[in-house]
């Protein structure tokens, strides 16, 4: 994901407005206005750095001479001690957004640290480790550009760019269906149809199936991509021999198989030996701890 600055300038201003507010009482107090000094950020254990270029347009917010350079780039791995970047400028303006900073690197760099854990693990089979929308309000963009930079993989950024059918829509339409009295068709194939006819072949179109049944069935919809959720292993395997053997008619193609639900460092190995394409975790957003990093200031 290429980061752009512009995306998230709303953020750090409610970021700015909720710390700063009126001005660092504190800071303004002890320090004089025109005293310069540096800034380190610090590694205070190993991990996977992002949020840097956040971290420059953060201070580029509050003071534009403040100069930062970067000591190492994102996405790459740094050791306990390792220097991650240096911030330049009047002492008041680092002291001030010292907190804003450290909260958007060391939450950004905790995911991508998850992220590379999880990419690791399933080495060198080729599956993509996958992000979800379980992100905070707010910093989707961020969440899942600490992802990319992780090694992982985006899945779709919102409800607006890609269809996914999930059990509520299915529970609904299987409603639909009986009323209809239609026979020899299946919830899946029916709903997809349905989806094709109003939004066309443009937008990719995910089912999430929870038995083989339904497997079958989505294969026979020409979906895009089939959710097995929450299927253990020995399932994810009989599904995507399914997929993979399935016949296809002209103008078909075999649709990518991606598994979800429950997935950790523990058994993301087993996931992804199954065969299956895509392995989306929620966990990488929602329960990444954040990396430890500090900021030490010297004096000029």
């Amino acid at each position: 994901m290429n980061f752009v600055p512009e995306k998230i300038d709303i953020l750090i201003q409610l970021a700015i407005q909720e710390d700063i507010g009126s001005g660092d009482i504190t800071t303004e107090s002890i320090f004089p206005s025109d005293l310069m000094g540096e800034g380190e950020f610090l590694a205070k254990e190993d991990g996977v750095i992002a949020g840097l270029p956040v971290v420059e347009r953060l201070f580029s917010k509050i003071d534009k001479n403040i100069l930062l350079k970067k000591g190492v780039s994102e996405g790459m791995f740094v050791k306990k001690g390792n220097v991650i970047a240096s911030v330049n400028g009047n002492v008041r303006t680092i002291l001030s957004g010292e907190r804003i900073a450290l909260n958007f690197l060391q939450r950004l760099s905790g995911i991508a640290t998850l992220t590379a854990q999880f990419v690791e693990e399933v080495k060198p089979l080729k599956v993509a480790v996958m992000d979800t929308r379980k992100t905070a309000p707010g910093w989707r963009y961020l969440e899942k550009y600490a992802v990319a930079a992780g090694g992982g993989v985006n899945h779709r950024m919102g409800l607006y760019d890609q269809v996914l059918v999930k059990d509520n829509h299915l529970d609904f339409m299987k409603k639909e269906l009986s009323a209809e009295k239609i026979a020899g068709i299946s919830v899946i194939e029916k709903t997809v149809s349905m989806l094709r006819t109003k939004i066309g072949n443009h937008v990719l179109i995910e089912v999430e199936t929870r038995t083989l049944s339904e497997v079958e069935d989505a294969i026979k919809a020409n979906v895009d991509v089939i959710l097995l959720d929450n299927m253990d292993a020995e399932k994810i395997r009989s599904a995507v021999s399914l997929v993979k053997n399935g016949k296809y008619g002209k103008g078909a193609y075999r649709p990518l198989t991606e598994a979800s639900g429950n997935i950790t460092l523990d058994n993301v190995k087993s996931i992804a030996q199954t065969g299956v394409d895509r392995i989306s975790i929620g966990a990488l957003t929602h329960s990444a701890k954040a990396l430890d990093i500090s900021l030490k200031i010297s004096l000029q």
